[in-house]
């Protein structure tokens, strides 16, 4: 249904490297003028990434580490202890953190560490190259949490409990050398993308030496043991909290007996109102970090509305206990119940920002399962509640031409085209079957995805 409106609009791309050629050369000075035309481009890049890029990525990542599935983890600043040796791999590439992991873990480095005077090694998953580790891998006593997202970078690296953070690809600040030097760690780029002024030693990945570049930072990593403990004044007495994570399509597939049957007939009795896929970046552009996307996932599952949890955003409810098991007394009484049937959160913790390609597959399959109702018709929205970076705005505009109520906040900034703003907020409906809404309080924005939710129900007659 989607392939055939897409060819239909021009919108169904070609390979992904000509499609960003392709929208960025239309985007040069007095080139492509004209809104609808550039909007269009936008969505047939959106797509190209999604389905080219995102779950492309997703899916080689499962062949590779595994599939997620649901486990227990460690989150927030509680994980860091100052007497370890603490591995933070950082970023959005988790070859290298992987690869740390499995030598971590043997005796040899162990008792390396020892040697320097730590109890051990911990290798700290972060950002999103941690929460790729976080889905696939369970925890132990060397992969031993999670810390959250990239706002929450500072804190991490003035705790004084870090002695390397690797920096691959994305969300490692300019400022982070003032912190290495500060609170004495190593800070190693290991991403040709990456760079820090005044910072020379890098180990840029290789995926053929991976095993042996891992082997060079844990030892850089318990070399810098002695420098930073005892003389960087650790802060410690963090919270610690757990969170259910690893959901996807699979493994939801798995847990309901192979048939998304018992989801959906919660939906159709109306246990469930519907599904939202929150997938968001960190902002505080608006608000203290992740305070308006933890408000707005509440207001959801208080609607009985069960959330698929993405990004940045997806750390956000992690640390905000969303997705614990516990959780479930914040749920509508519909969803409770759900829950409490199943055992699982009422935020059902899905990976990265990169997982949109992920869950289209979900929707797809739940299409498929209610006899090919068209996407548009669907029960389900998106939301990017703290929407911030070039990813989440392509993720919000695959999500428009996939034909989903999308939700996103803070107000972008195009309020001064209001051809655009009406293109995209009214007559998109018309064009993909989606539509957006830009709404600031969280309470007002949850009332309307539950009006969406609502009306789709109606014409579906449940």
């Amino acid at each position: 249904e989607r392939k055939k409106l897409w060819r239909e609009l021009g919108i169904f791309p070609g390979g992904i490297h000509g499609e960003i050629m392709f929208s960025t050369g239309s985007c040069l000075t007095n080139v492509d003028g004209y809104y609808v035309s550039l909007a269009l481009k936008a969505m047939r890049l959106g797509i190209a990434m999604a389905y080219q890029s995102q779950i492309v990525n997703e899916f080689c990542q499962d062949i590779l580490f595994g599939i997620p599935r649901p486990h227990e983890m460690r989150t927030d600043l509680g994980v860091l202890d100052p007497d370890y040796v603490n591995i933070l791999p950082n970023g959005h590439e988790p070859f290298l953190g992987f690869a740390i992991v499995e030598e971590a873990r043997k005796e040899k480095w162990q008792n390396l560490a020892k040697e320097a005077g730590a109890k051990g090694i911990r290798v700290i998953a972060n950002v999103e190259t941690g929460q790729e580790m976080i889905q696939r891998w369970e925890m132990d006593d060397v992969f031993y949490g999670y810390t959250g997202n990239w706002i929450m970078q500072e804190a991490i690296l003035a705790s004084g409990c870090v002695d390397l953070f690797a920096a691959d690809m994305n969300c490692s600040m300019p400022i982070d050398p003032i912190y290495a030097e500060k609170y004495k760690f190593k800070l190693i780029p290991v991403s040709d993308l990456v760079a820090f002024e005044g910072v020379d030693e890098r180990l840029e990945y290789k995926p053929e030496k991976a095993k042996e570049q891992a082997e060079q930072l844990i030892q850089m990593a318990i070399d810098n043991f002695p420098k930073r403990h005892g003389i960087v004044e650790p802060i410690t007495g963090f919270p610690m909290g757990d969170a259910v994570v690893g959901f996807s399509t699979e493994s939801i597939l798995e847990a309901l007996g192979g048939t998304l049957e018992p989801l959906l007939d919660a939906v159709k009795a109306g246990s469930i109102r519907g599904i939202v896929g929150m997938v968001s970046c960190t902002t505080l552009r608006d608000s203290g970090q992740d305070v308006h996307t933890v408000k707005v996932v509440k207001e959801l599952i208080k609607r009985d509305i069960l959330v698929l949890s993405m990004g940045c955003g997806n750390a956000a409810v992690q640390v905000a206990g969303l997705c614990s098991p516990k959780a479930k007394e914040k749920a509508g009484p519909g969803l409770k119940a759900v829950c409490e049937a199943l055992g699982t959160p009422p935020v059902l913790s899905y990976g990265t920002c990169t997982d949109t390609g992920r869950i289209a597959d979900l929707i797809h399959a739940v299409s498929e399962a209610l006899g090919g109702v068209p996407v548009p018709d669907l029960p389900m929205a998106a939301a990017a509640p703290e929407y911030m970076e070039q990813k989440a705005t392509i993720d919000a505009i695959f999500a428009l031409a996939f034909g989903l109520y999308t939700y996103v906040n803070p107000v972008p900034p195009v309020t001064g085209g209001p051809n655009l703003v009406k293109l995209l907020t009214e007559d998109i409906e018309k064009i993909t079957g989606a539509k957006m809404d830009v709404e600031t309080d969280a309470s007002k924005a949850a009332d309307n995805i539950l009006a969406h939710i609502e009306s789709k129900r109606k014409k579906l007659g449940i």
